[in-house]
């Protein structure tokens, strides 16, 4: 009797460790505005727009980011609008798309050179680095900018926080964005 009381607590234990694993990786989708009081290290054109939005798109092949500033004004033109890493409206290259199954991606830009991104899950999926590197010719000077975005959910999924590091021509970027749903 007890054999069979151990056999079925650990076949018991298997089941549950089998559909943790197995759980859904966390859902980002949706919009999302940033909240300027709870952010650090807000380059000069979020700090200074009257909103900043990210509108979410995801699926289980890909996740797709589009910035939306309202007001404010661009800290100088180039690759990446104002050092954000790639925070930018609709108008300049459009929303970032990632592959959600850990393969690197690259593009041609429409401005010349390369973007290349790539998507990684934790191990429990509720964490999201998405790392993007963008290279080219930019008025006769080469630049190279990287930039990761670790991306987590509150745990009632009401909080977006983006802990935002990277290098790019204007120095290094070290930020944490924090969105509240809409």
């Amino acid at each position: 009797m007890k054999k069979l009381v151990l056999i079925i607590l650990v076949l018991g234990a298997m089941i549950l460790a089998i559909a943790v694993s197995a759980a859904a990786p966390a859902n980002f989708a949706g919009t999302w505005m940033l909240d300027k009081e709870k952010s650090k290290g807000l380059d000069g054109r979020m700090q200074n727009a009257e909103s900043v939005q990210w509108v979410i798109t995801q699926d289980d092949k890909q996740i797709s980011i589009e910035t939306k500033i309202t007001g404010g004004q661009n800290m100088g033109g180039g690759p990446g609008g104002g050092g954000g890493g790639g925070m930018r409206g609709g108008g300049m290259g459009g929303p970032r798309t990632f592959a959600l199954d850990g393969k690197e991606t690259t593009t041609d830009l429409q401005q010349g050179g390369t973007s290349t991104s790539k998507a990684t899950w934790s191990k429990d999926g509720t964490l999201l680095e998405l790392l993007s590197v963008r290279s080219g010719n930019f008025n006769g000077n080469e630049f190279r900018s990287a930039t990761t975005d670790k991306l987590q959910l509150s745990s009632d999924g009401k909080v977006l926080t983006v802990k935002r590091d990277g290098e790019s021509p204007r120095g290094p970027v070290d930020a944490t964005l924090v969105f509240n749903k809409q």
